[in-house]
């Protein structure tokens, strides 16, 4: 019977999944997001039984927080598939 010599095999370190760029990437992808988020939720009425429509409406709610929180997303789409170097 032959006898193979086994050799012993040097440990593989792990390897992190993403860079430290694209941590930071995401890091400011989920900083807009809660922005985004934030502004959405606005602040609460002065009087609760009564419906003002320039707060509910404001442009701040209805144009600026969508468009934040897309522009969130999207960093952290480019955060997630950004290859590192």
């Amino acid at each position: 019977m032959l006898k193979e010599k086994k050799e012993a095999a040097a440990p593989i370190a792990p390897q992190s999944l993403f860079g430290k760029e694209n941590y930071v990437w995401m890091l400011s992808g989920l900083i807009v997001l809660a922005l985004g988020f934030f502004l959405m939720a606005g602040g609460k009425s002065a009087d609760p039984k009564v419906f003002d429509p320039k707060e509910v409406y404001s442009p701040v709610r209805i144009t600026v927080a969508p468009i934040l929180i897309i522009i969130g997303f999207v960093l952290e789409i480019v955060g997630i598939m950004k290859k590192s170097k």
